[in-house]
């Protein structure tokens, strides 16, 4: 059986990949000698999401032949020393973060580094903030600024609980119909919430743990997930760094949505933001309408410092 059919994948291990074909039914592939796609150097050649030609195999199993081109996709920098890139998903509506303020504690500067990354790839993003109900007072008032702050910046911004279920329907009315990406650190409860948006999911979580306060890994690989309400899910291996990949420092500042708008009233076309006369987006700061913060992440982004976890 050799049957040339067109799917995407919905699941990738490295070095197998399940494809969902049309009629529904999934097929374990594995990618057609060295193929590579051309103009990217990745640790992944095939990420979830792709768009993908397979041909049926008289094993049971499918061989990829062609990768389709992309609408979009969304990477960071490699661990791996030997690569320079790994494509967390393609062909995306909406990227989504989700933050904690505490249990774990998701700095800005991580926020904003997946800001920027979405930004760059053109992929809508949004910030969701999950276990409100252990918030204290102070940790509330955290959560308060942040969210001022970046819906201000103009993000879509929720507040979640998992276990109280408050604001899910918010949650569900975001992902209804979309290819949405969910990312962030471990622990801070990406599983559970797809369970509690989506029972039917049943996907495994785990534990906080109690050494450092830091999440356990419960996704080991990117799949896709099928939502029963409407769309799909693309749930990551929680990210402990996000570093950027390949950008420019001249156009880094167009990936911050509230300083774009800013951008042409500048007195040089050419402004940095750092220190010329005349510059809208430092006088905006002066006067409070960039926050601070945000601000940090622009001058750590163009200092190269991409991994500062420091700016809380």
């Amino acid at each position: 059986m050799n049957k040339v059919v067109e799917g995407i994948v919905i699941r990738s291990t490295g070095s197998w990949y399940v494809v969902r074909l049309p009629d529904g039914s999934n097929l374990n592939c594995r990618l057609r000698g060295q193929y590579r796609i051309r103009g990217i150097r990745t640790t992944n050649p095939v990420a979830v999401g792709d768009h993908v030609t397979v041909e049926g195999q008289d094993d049971g199993n499918g061989i990829i032949a062609e990768i389709h081109d992309r609408n979009n996709h969304i990477i960071r920098k490699a661990t791996r020393l030997s690569k320079a890139s790994h494509i967390i998903a393609a062909n995306l509506d909406l990227a989504i973060l989700i933050a904690t303020i505490d249990f774990p504690r998701t700095t800005t500067g991580f926020i904003d580094r997946f800001l920027v990354t979405a930004e760059a790839y053109h992929i809508p993003a949004a910030v969701v903030f999950n276990k409100i109900d252990l918030y204290k007072e102070k940790q509330l008032k955290r959560l308060h600024e942040l969210t001022t702050i970046y819906v201000d910046a103009g993000y879509a911004v929720l507040q979640l609980s998992a276990i109280t279920f408050n604001n899910l329907d918010s949650f569900a009315d975001l992902l209804h119909n979309k290819i949405s990406l969910l990312t962030g650190h471990s622990g801070v409860g990406k599983s559970a919430l797809l369970n509690a948006v989506d029972p039917a999911l049943n996907i495994r979580t785990g534990d906080i743990s109690s050494f450092n306060n830091k999440g356990k890994h419960t996704t080991t690989f990117a799949e896709m997930h099928e939502l029963t309400f409407g769309g799909w899910i693309v749930d990551t291996p929680g990210i402990k760094e996000l570093g950027l990949y390949d950008f420019e420092k001249d156009t880094l500042a167009q990936r911050f949505p509230e300083m774009r708008r800013l951008m042409s009233a500048c007195r040089f076309s050419n402004c940095s933001h750092v220190h010329e006369p005349g510059c809208a987006v430092l006088q905006a700061l002066t006067n409070n309408a960039i926050a601070p913060s945000r601000y940090r992440s622009y001058l750590n982004m163009l200092n190269n410092d991409f991994t500062n976890e420091n700016d809380y």
